[in-house]
């Protein structure tokens, strides 16, 4: 792959050249002398090379090609590889080495991009095509060092820009050291179990929130994407980005089988438990397409299971796209979503689609058109509804694109009867949970806001034109909330997010504590709870401010708005106070005085650290910033951040947001994607 003596070659064929022109007679062709031996360095790679870098400051050469896997080398060392990274799905087309941050970017065929750490050889970052919105063939990619951009060439051009932030607060409680991506309740045992996109599982007490067990490695190198339990409560089910499904006894960590359900390790999204006619069965869905069903049969020792013959009817009128939910109502129902917006309707016994609904594109409203995301990720039955059939009344809910919620009805003329947005923001809603009797619906969204609904009778006689009656809401993370589940029986709901925490709150929002919490909780003692409203990661983030359009509404103009704000607000924090004040015993009047103090001591920090600043503001609204008006076409999407199937990756450094990566111990960072649609 190089030589030792370069001028020294090139002036012996410069005089060859002068020989043959000295000759008399026709030329003949002059045929390369055989480079010795001892003058060349051969790099011996199984199925070739397709790309390879070369870093002079850190003297390392990488090589990447058919085998999927990128070598590291010392050049003077050809007959073995310092390292091997593997992670990626498909041949790797692109390889750079970017010295100044210690990091290797990588680009495979389909259109995979992987961030790598150059010290530790760990995958800090991945984006699929699916996630960042490239598609098309790979043609060309370049990094560019001044603005810290990656440019990709295919059938448009992309460029994912690195945006770095300061890290977050040092001392907040997290439960996780990485991002939470689903958490559950086992009511046999009262505990919480809660999974990692590091691939770690942690066992919580719900009485006291004490950390009781947990284990890492549960799906390889590969996170956790979902989770179930069995109906005895004993084991624990999880699904992984390696495609495998897995049976716990979550208890001790002993893996008591694997369910793969293809070669092409297609992730899984969602999975459940279901008993049908005394039969129990593991239902998984994915990026296969398909409804995976695995008989559960405690009697079968065997390691690996396979699913059941597929339904007909999945086959010939299934989803057409990846499939994002599953959800399901006894006896018989079942429905999946898909990333194209299609929820499908199935009857378990007879393996037939019962009916197909497709989510109205004008759901985007205006300026949201653009985007690619139409997915549906989340749908829940209101089975009081559904199990009578009703053929009036909306028996499924569903988010929706830009924002929105759906209702739907399944019986008589199946369709939509209403929707809504309950952000004013229109931030996409990521969880849906409802309680028992279908009175109240708890919506969760991207910025951690939690929206309390009355929908006791809504949809209940035909299409709703206005959104249901809003009861309450709080913020309850700062990043995604990834799972939201009420507990009936204690009246209290929990949730997680990608911020690395999983927290519990009473059913009106006053917040009973954060797992992994060094003071523990007794959740039928108020007076044990954590702060009466938010936990401090909410409190110190700047979205919480009074001047955030969700919270406040509309802004008021001029600084007599302003002013009104503020009274409102010292008004609600002491009808807060009053109420929380309220929850404790007759005996508890220190513990009184003190809340009170407290509660007084953070609206006085609020007031100086945010609102008086904003009465000096002028009263001119700044107008939003805009893209320039040559760029007003651009098409721009959010690459989330998936875990990979290779080298388990050091995420212990990874901020609380997909987007973010941390380049640096104290910074995170994020990497949006501008699309030109021509070039």
């Amino acid at each position: 792959m190089g030589t030792k003596n370069v001028k020294q070659k090139m002036k012996e064929m410069m005089h060859a050249g002068k020989d043959v022109k000295t000759r008399e007679g026709p030329p003949s062709p002059v045929l390369p002398q055989k480079r010795a031996e001892g003058d060349q360095t051969v790099f011996h790679i199984y199925k070739g090379v397709k790309v390879f870098s070369f870093c002079k400051r850190k003297n390392l050469l990488l090589t990447g090609g058919m085998d999927r896997i990128i070598r590291v080398w010392n050049p003077y060392m050809p007959g073995k590889p310092t390292g091997m990274l593997r992670s990626h799905t498909a041949p790797v087309s692109y390889i750079h080495v970017a010295s100044e941050d210690s990091k290797i970017f990588s680009m495979s065929i389909d259109n995979a991009v992987k961030i790598w750490d150059l010290e530790t050889h760990s995958c800090l970052f991945t984006a699929s095509s699916k996630a960042s919105g490239i598609e098309g063939e790979f043609a060309t990619c370049l990094y560019l060092p001044g603005p810290r951009a990656l440019c990709v060439a295919t059938d448009a051009v992309a460029l994912l820009q690195l945006r770095l932030r300061s890290a977050p607060e040092p001392n907040l409680v997290l439960s996780h050291q990485e991002p939470v991506v689903c958490c559950g309740y086992n009511p046999t045992f009262r505990h919480v179990v809660s999974c990692s996109e590091a691939s770690v599982v942690k066992v919580w007490d719900l009485d006291t929130g004490r950390h009781l067990s947990e284990f890492i490695g549960d799906h390889g190198n590969s996170g956790v994407t979902c989770l179930t339990f069995d109906s005895s409560g004993r084991r624990l089910v999880t699904g992984g980005r390696d495609g495998c499904l897995k049976i716990w006894t979550y208890n001790n960590g002993y893996c008591l089988h694997t369910l793969t359900h293809d070669e092409k390790q297609s992730e899984v999204c969602d999975c459940t438990y279901l008993e049908v006619n005394q039969n129990k069965y593991i239902i998984a869905v994915g990026w296969d397409r398909r409804i995976n069903m695995y008989f559960d049969a405690p009697c079968d020792f065997h390691q690996f299971w396979k699913p059941l013959p597929p339904w007909q009817d999945d086959l010939e009128h299934g989803h057409k796209e990846d499939i994002l939910c599953v959800a399901q109502c006894p006896p018989f129902l079942l429905a999946t979503s898909s990333y194209n917006g299609e929820i499908i309707i199935w009857n378990v016994i007879s393996g037939h689609m019962y009916c197909k609904l497709n989510t109205p594109s004008h759901l985007d409203g205006p300026g949201h058109g653009e985007g690619p995301d139409h997915s549906v990720s989340c749908i829940t039955f209101l089975k009081t509804r559904a199990i009578k059939l009703d053929p009036v009344a909306a028996s499924l809910m569903a988010n929706g694109p830009g924002g929105s919620v759906t209702f739907w009805r399944l019986f008589g003329e199946a369709g939509l009867m209403a929707n809504f947005t309950p952000s004013r923001e229109k931030t996409q809603v990521s969880r849906l949970a409802v309680t028992a009797g279908d009175a109240l619906a708890y919506l969760a969204d991207q910025q951690g806001f939690v929206h309390v609904y009355d929908i006791k009778d809504y949809g209940l006689q035909g299409p709703e034109l206005q959104p249901p009656k809003n009861v309450t809401f709080w913020r309850a993370h700062v990043s995604t909330v990834t799972s939201l589940e009420l507990i009936e029986e204690e009246n209290i709901l929990l949730s997680s997010s990608l911020d690395g925490t999983v927290c519990l709150w009473s059913r009106d929002g006053a917040c009973i504590g954060t797992f992994g919490q060094s003071r523990p909780w007794n959740i039928f003692t108020p007076s044990s709870w954590s702060h009466p409203r938010r936990p401090d990661k909410i409190l110190i983030d700047s979205q919480n401010t009074t001047a955030h359009p969700i919270q406040e509404g509309d802004a008021l103009s001029g600084n007599q708005g302003q002013e009104e704000q503020v009274n409102t607000m010292e008004e609600k924090v002491h009808d807060e106070i009053e109420k929380i004040c309220n929850l404790h015993s007759p005996e508890d009047s220190i513990v009184e005085d003190e809340v009170k103090e407290i509660m007084n001591k953070q609206f006085r920090f609020f007031y100086s650290s945010s609102l008086k600043p904003a009465l000096n503001r002028p009263s001119k609204k700044v107008p939003e910033p805009r893209w320039p008006s040559i760029y007003q076409s651009l098409r721009c999407h959010e690459i989330a951040c998936v875990s990979a199937l290779g080298e388990k990756p050091n995420l212990s450094i990874i901020g609380s947001d997909l987007l973010d990566v941390n380049f640096r111990p104290q910074e995170e960072v994020e990497l949006p994607t501008k699309h030109w649609s021509s070039v």
